[in-house]
């Protein structure tokens, strides 16, 4: 006798496949301002990923600074941050994620406390060059990104010899730890890294699903994501690459956020290779705009770590 798999109603087929899709391709939001709406001078650069794809980026100069800092964004985002004050971004991640995500807030912030900031957009997002037929690894592809970007800084005089930290929100964070796998000659030299709300995708579409009381259904997107991308949810794991990131690094997340769980950034903070590595969690909230927004509000313990290791 053959086993089958149990039918799938016409409405949950629909909701799978959107689901499935969503995760497969990167989504553009537009840029809604610029570090000068912070009263920030700043130049409009461009250059390759590791693999050719045009990048577009943003370079806040500080007058007398030698330490610069590489801000990296998070899915469907941009170096701006995420419109979703406005549909259809403000429906895109869940109740209460529906808010403005100004990151130029955060450039005025570094800036203000004596560092230059490099902020650019990841491949099919914002500005940047279209790539891999607009599919999304959330980490593989992106991290050449990331490499292209500190090759790009360390062929340009004015910066290569500048003390340099990265603060990676997210998938930036995802495609750092990756890059740092496949390529851990880039990152010697590295200060340090801030990497804000570590999320693997495979737990974000378990939050999603369990949500929608489909929580069995995990395994059945992650294969039409394969059929889509060639990629699986899994293969994006954070804690699979984590190991590999050895500068002192600083992690944290908001610990009742309603699109993962505490458990996956647990894990990938303890496979984490740094000797010198700290978390912390932002309680009291459901909303993880509240971790995007953290460093705006409170910017005090992530300025103390770049400060204790960007000497």
């Amino acid at each position: 006798m053959t086993n089958t798999a149990p039918a799938i109603d016409p409405n949950t087929d629909t909701t799978l496949d959107a689901l499935a899709q969503g995760l497969a391709h990167s989504s553009r939001s537009p840029l809604l301002r610029t570090p000068a709406d912070t009263g920030l001078d700043f130049e409009e650069v461009t250059y390759p990923s590791s693999d050719g794809t045009p990048l577009e980026a943003w370079f806040i100069p500080c007058a007398g600074s030698g330490r610069l800092i590489v801000s990296m964004h998070a899915f469907g985002f941009n170096r701006y941050g995420f419109p979703a004050h406005l549909e259809p971004w403000k429906s895109a991640f869940g109740p209460g994620n529906d808010t403005e995500i100004d990151f130029t807030l955060d450039y005025k912030i570094l800036h203000d406390n004596g560092y230059n900031v490099l902020a650019f957009d990841f491949r099919n997002h914002g500005l940047s060059g279209a790539a891999n037929g607009g599919l999304a690894s959330n980490n593989k592809f992106e991290a050449r990104d990331v490499i292209g970007t500190l090759e790009y800084i360390r062929s340009r005089p004015d910066l290569a010899g500048m003390t340099l930290g990265v603060f990676a929100r997210c998938m930036g964070a995802n495609a750092t730890f990756r890059a740092a796998h496949a390529h851990p000659r880039a990152f010697d030299g590295i200060a340090c890294l801030v990497a804000p709300l570590l999320l693997s995708p495979r737990a974000f579409l378990e939050a999603t699903l369990e949500a929608m009381g489909l929580g069995d259904k995990a395994d059945e997107v992650d294969r039409r994501v394969g059929t889509i991308a060639s990629v699986r949810l899994e293969d994006g794991k954070t804690s699979r690459w984590a190991p590999s990131v050895t500068m002192p690094t600083l992690t944290y997340g908001v610990h009742d956020d309603r699109i993962t769980r505490p458990d996956d950034l647990e894990e990938a903070f303890e496979a984490i290779g740094a000797e010198q590595k700290s978390m912390f969690w932002i309680r009291d909230t459901t909303r993880r705009w509240d971790g995007y927004t953290y460093f705006q509000r409170s910017p005090e313990r992530v300025l103390e770590w770049f400060a204790a290791h960007m000497q």
